[in-house]
């Protein structure tokens, strides 16, 4: 009988656990965390967050493993990287915890000030996309507007054409002419 119980109440533990397990965490005001990876140009994996998606910005897609990504989105990814991966950063909520993929909404602030959301916006590498008033859209206005009138990335330079990824087999021609039954040879006495 005590075994039952006991079994029964590590049963009712993992139950309240798993659940809790599976969800991210809820990052709290002014706590710094690391930025474990980079997933595009607007989202981020953060250590004890999970998936973390820049507020009020949009970069160009990267699309599916087999899919064209859109111009500049490898940019994007790749300055989003070198501005956060490996770096303390800060989380500011403003409005809606979650989007529709379970992402955590926020701006991302490094621990020495730099507004991530707004760089990326100024790099010309995304554009400002909010649906309802910001806290800080007018800053994300202003960094979008400095990279049009400089016609940075997305407004203005050429996107840079990725290389092929397969390789075109290598043809070697002789400089003797073959032999076949195609070529003619004409003999003179």
């Amino acid at each position: 009988m005590a075994i039952h119980r006991f079994g029964a109440a590590i049963a009712a533990l993992l139950a309240l656990a798993l659940p809790a397990a599976r969800q991210p965490a809820t990052a709290r005001p002014g706590d710094a965390y690391a930025v474990r990876y980079v997933l595009d140009g607007d989202t981020l994996e953060i250590g004890g967050v999970g998936r973390v998606r820049l507020l009020g910005v949009d970069a160009p897609e990267l699309g599916s493993a087999l899919a064209t990504p859109a111009p500049f989105a490898r940019e994007a990814r790749d300055r989003l990287a070198a501005l956060a991966v490996g770096r303390w950063v800060r989380l500011e909520r403003d409005g809606d915890e979650r989007d529709a993929y379970r992402r955590t909404l926020a701006y991302v602030v490094r621990t020495d000030g730099l507004f991530i959301n707004a760089e990326l916006v100024r790099a010309g590498l995304a554009r400002v996309n909010t649906r309802r008033a910001l806290r800080r859209l007018g800053e994300l206005r202003r960094a979008e507007e400095y990279a049009q009138q400089a016609r940075r990335g997305i407004w203005g330079e050429r996107p840079s054409i990725p290389g092929r990824t397969y390789r075109v087999p290598r043809v070697s021609y002789s400089t003797r002419p073959s032999r076949s039954a195609s070529t003619l040879m004409i003999f003179s006495p």
